[in-house]
């Protein structure tokens, strides 16, 4: 066997571990930190806890004390609220403008098309003042509104790219078609183009419900009262209050996050099958 191709297997065989290696890596990197959490959340409240070890005496009392002390039954409550009025509203408002900027043609379509993009390059929090002012106004502040009504709007550029260039994906064969059959330009959209993007509908929902479930900034400015305080603002003050009972804290945090992993976990094939379509269309 020459050299020549035993350097080229020698080669393939590394390329094929690389991609193993890296993924590896990548699980490590979330994996360990999450570990620590249950490991940390597992000791009596006021437990010093250093590093990767398991609990001489392991309970579940910590979380009991945390939703106790930190009242996660309101905040979650709270957050639930919110995700459900922000992702079916900006889904909608996602599906209409990508509809409009892939399919119709009206004056000042790219510069407003431009313009709309313009949201995913500025840092909303140059914009938190100046909103907060605006709803206080209207008399929306310390109201679930507010938020979900900032939220949308921040939600809203990418929402329409992402929509507008799934619905470009699909065939022009299909709208065609259905428009030679007497169908109009609503029954287009909800017939033909919104089955045809359904994974891709799936994945902005889970990305909706992600940001709009950890979002703190907004919900810390908008939201000030306690009673109605989201489970992320409240995880923001818990902190503040148990900044050295790490147990506490780990525990905390784990309530906060469940809901957001038991979603990824139940969605998890729709989310890789659009992922997967997105690849493949691309």
């Amino acid at each position: 066997m020459s050299s020549a191709v035993v350097t080229d297997r020698m080669r393939s065989g590394a390329a094929s571990l690389a991609g193993p290696v890296i993924m590896g890596a990548f699980a490590l990197s979330v994996l360990v930190p999450f570990a620590g959490l249950v490991l940390a959340a597992l000791n009596p409240p006021g437990t010093i806890v250093s590093g990767l070890a398991w609990p001489e005496h392991p309970t579940l009392a910590t979380f009991g004390d945390a939703w106790s002390a930190a009242g996660f039954g309101g905040l979650l409550r709270n957050s639930a609220v919110i995700v459900l009025g922000v992702v079916p509203l900006s889904l909608v408002c996602a599906i209409l403008a990508g509809y409009a900027f892939a399919t119709m043609e009206f004056r000042g379509r790219k510069v407003l098309f431009g313009f709309l993009l313009l949201g995913l390059t500025l840092p909303y929090e140059a914009a938190v003042v100046p909103l907060y002012y605006d709803l206080r106004s209207f008399g929306l502040t310390d109201t679930p509104l507010a938020l979900i009504l900032a939220l949308v709007g921040l939600f809203m550029p990418f929402g329409a790219f992402w929509m507008r260039q799934q619905f470009l994906a699909v065939p022009a064969e299909l709208v065609e078609a259905a428009a030679l059959d007497g169908a109009n330009s609503w029954t287009v959209l909800w017939r033909v183009l919104v089955p045809c993007a359904r994974p891709a509908l799936t994945n902005l929902g889970l990305l909706y419900f992600l940001w709009g479930w950890n979002q703190f900034l907004l919900a810390l400015i908008l939201i000030q009262d306690p009673a109605k305080r989201t489970a992320p603002a409240g995880l923001g003050f818990f902190v503040g209050a148990y900044s050295m009972d790490v147990p506490m804290l780990a525990a905390a945090t784990l309530i906060v996050i469940t809901p957001v992993v038991l979603v990824y976990l139940f969605f998890q094939r729709h989310f890789i099958s659009g992922m997967l379509a997105g690849a493949v269309k691309g």
